[in-house]
């Protein structure tokens, strides 16, 4: 379906994506601790299940459950040596429930490590790793992949790079980006907006997005500024809402109808794919399709 992808594109269609996978597999018991991905291929049935339920709600495009995994994210639960097995049965669950028309979306998420100097990796280890993770999102039948919640250049170019020279999926990235005490947006690792679209746009990336960190408020204007300079497709993926701490527990309050009233606005600032990040349901991905469908 990668063809579709970039024909919504070339058409300026606006694109559907899917929720929270974290949300969703707490609910399905998942316990503190506990290695998401490995869900993969110890429980198939329910991975397919939440992926269903974004598909039901009017998803065009399923995520896949593979955000940490990298040998790196998977050797802390003792996994590494599997992560081509992980990572291929994230995606092949994904075409499982896609079907013909629908697009698979692998996703790769930050190693928790930093590369020379400001750590101990290299470039190339990090390479090697995200390659691992691209050829069994190819062999597993994704469409494309987007390395999200980056917050450094670094890690996001070793990213892309792997997924260049190790298969032929559309390559999206899609940074994080916290309000300013002065004003504007940047990652923790200082990178703006019109950093990271000037440098992934260098890159020849396919697509650019912010996700996470904002509610829809704050995701509406890093779209603006994204779109302002770049001419490439932009991913939106807000949570549902700021989180707030409720009886030691992190909620995100923003309901179906709020998110969904975001929808024409983000369209409206630039936005290519929008979607949801933590805390978003099946509920609120609904909301938001009878919103763009209107």
């Amino acid at each position: 379906m990668k063809g579709d992808l970039k024909t919504a594109w070339a058409e300026g269609k606006p694109l559907l994506c899917d929720g929270a996978m974290g949300t969703m597999l707490q609910a399905a018991g998942l316990q503190p601790g506990e290695c998401p991905e490995r869900w993969c291929v110890d429980r198939p049935d329910d991975v397919r299940a939440i992926y269903r339920a974004y598909r039901d709600a009017g998803s065009d495009i399923v995520e896949c459950n593979s955000f940490g995994g990298s040998r790196y994210k998977l050797r802390f639960h003792g996994l590494e040596s599997r992560a081509h097995e992980i990572n291929e049965a994230a995606a092949s669950l994904a075409r499982d429930v896609a079907g013909e028309e629908g697009i698979v979306l692998a996703t790769i998420g930050p190693t928790g490590e930093f590369m020379e100097p400001y750590g101990t990796e290299t470039e190339e280890a990090f390479v090697e790793a995200f390659a691992e993770q691209a050829e069994a999102f190819a062999s597993g039948g994704a469409d494309a992949v987007i390395v999200e919640t980056m917050t450094g250049l670094e890690e996001a170019g070793a990213a892309v790079r792997a997924v260049r020279e190790h298969s032929d999926l559309i390559v999206l990235v899609s940074f994080t980006f916290d309000p300013q005490l002065h004003g504007g947006f940047a990652t923790m690792m200082g990178v703006t907006p019109e950093q990271f679209a000037g440098e992934m746009a260098s890159l020849g990336v396919d697509a650019i997005g912010t996700n996470c960190g904002n509610g829809p408020e704050g995701i509406i204007e890093v779209v603006r500024q994204l779109r302002a300079a770049s001419g490439l497709p932009i991913i939106a993926m807000p949570n549902a809402g700021m989180p707030v701490i409720e009886d030691g527990h992190t909620v995100f309050k923003a309901t179906p109808g709020e998110m969904a009233i975001a929808v024409p606005r983000l369209i409206d600032a630039g936005a290519n794919i929008i979607g949801g990040c933590c805390g978003t349901t099946p509920e609120h991905i609904a909301a938001m399709r009878r919103t763009m469908d209107a």
